[in-house]
């Protein structure tokens, strides 16, 4: 089934400080665009042998 959206946000980080924070920025982001309506999300997790890399991608589109 496809799902309408009229935007995406990208969040993401490979700092352990920066993933710790992610929910409360996501958070933050959502109620200053209390506008916005999250229709689907992808969580992404990948990593090397340094790094470990957090991606959350919300599809939104602008409430009616």
């Amino acid at each position: 089934m496809a799902v309408n959206f009229t935007g995406v946000r990208v969040f993401s980080t490979t700092l352990a400080r920066d993933r710790e924070n992610m929910g409360e920025n996501i958070t933050k982001w959502l109620k200053e665009n209390s506008n916005f309506e999250v229709v689907d999300k992808v969580v992404t997790q990948s990593s090397d042998k340094e790094f470990h890399c957090l991606t959350i991608t919300l599809f939104y589109r602008v409430k009616s």
